[in-house]
């Protein structure tokens, strides 16, 4: 029986979060994983958020639950010994028949200090990655620097398959260039738009290049916030309050902004919103609900939703997401949504990459 068309190029090239948002009940991960693996999507994404979203039991439980969909975790580097942070992505390779990478976040300054959590550096990812990339080669690490000191770091009885990819979340040109420089794959960040992808991927694939590495070698992904057929009002939730949590955020709310070349002055009416300047500092998805925050987004230009999400009926939101693709990106992450609200977004996702001859 022939293989319906699209459904290779929806597998390689879109997946989705599971559990996104606040969560209460972590186990609705497992199903929400197993559906999208039901509707074609070839990845599930897992967050890191304490306690409910810890990534590395999440992604063991969910590599139980699927066959062939592949499992990508964030992690903050700082928060875990580097072999502990090895193991667990090679033991993950070895239960989930390699279908396992990791993603490292660089989280927002504020919310490690609170933490007491060593900042996420580049010099210390660097080290970081190094030490880890030695270890799953089967070497034994000794180390002294920005990370403390190890003497002498080994993995023992490890899996001596494929190694992991290295997946780096970024913004800005500093963040983009290291990504080309010393990872596998960057995830570019929600409301960055189609001309916010092809700038970000022109530092990405020049940065490899400069290092001499293949600049095709890097893979560019890309997060999309999308709501497909929603009521309004959830809709302006997911995508509008949603918006906010990152607009806010002093540094990265500024480097969407400038890679997408808009104006920065609407920073400065969201961040003097009485919900945003009351908070101090502290992250606004730590304090409200993304309903919460949908009186804020009132303060979004239209045209900021219209090219940094997708949005509409399904067949809409497909067209649009062709557009990030065109501009560069290898795979999108769907989110924002659950998997049991995208079966007919994948059904029109299908039609439109057969279409692009995808």
């Amino acid at each position: 029986m022939a293989e319906e068309a699209g459904v290779q190029a929806l597998f390689e090239k879109f997946g989705t979060y599971v559990l996104p948002g606040r969560v209460e009940d972590p186990r609705r991960a497992i199903n929400e994983a197993q559906e999208a693996e039901r509707i074609g999507l070839g990845a599930v994404w897992i967050s890191e958020r304490f306690a409910l979203k810890e990534p590395a039991v999440l992604a063991g439980a969910v590599s139980e639950a699927t066959s062939k969909i592949r499992i990508n975790g964030t992690f903050y580097s700082t928060m875990r010994h580097p072999i502990v942070t090895a193991s667990i992505a090679n033991l993950m390779q070895a239960m989930s028949g390699e279908r396992f990478g990791i993603m490292f976040a660089r989280a927002v300054p504020a919310y490690m200090k609170m933490l007491g959590a060593p900042a996420i550096t580049m010099e210390r990812l660097a080290d970081c990655i190094s030490i880890m990339r030695s270890l799953w080669k089967g070497e034994t690490v000794d180390y002294e620097g920005v990370l403390g000191k190890f003497p002498m770091l080994k993995l023992t009885d490890m899996h001596k398959g494929k190694v992991p990819p290295i997946i780096f979340t970024a913004i800005g040109p500093k963040s983009l260039e290291f990504a080309g420089t010393h990872c596998d794959g960057v995830l570019l960040h929600p409301f960055v738009s189609p001309d916010g992808v092809r700038n970000s991927t022109k530092i990405v694939r020049d940065a490899a290049e400069a290092a001499g590495r293949d600049p095709m070698g890097v893979r560019i992904y890309h997060n999309i916030i999308v709501a497909p057929d929603l009521p309004k009002d959830e809709e302006e939730a997911v995508v509008g309050g949603r918006a906010i949590t990152y607009f806010e955020l002093p540094g990265f709310g500024d480097m969407i902004v400038e890679i997408n070349g808009w104006d920065k002055s609407v920073l400065d009416e969201i961040r003097a919103h009485p919900k945003i300047a009351c908070l101090n500092g502290k992250p606004a998805d730590q304090a409200y609900t993304r309903q919460e925050l949908v009186d804020v987004s009132r303060i979004l230009p239209k045209h900021w939703i219209d090219e940094g999400a997708a949005v509409g009926t399904a067949a809409q939101c497909a067209d649009q997401l062709m557009a990030y693709l065109d501009a560069g990106a290898d795979e999108i992450l769907l989110h924002g949504s659950s998997p049991f609200d995208m079966g007919p977004l994948t059904t029109e996702l299908k039609r439109a990459l057969v279409a692009r001859g995808l």
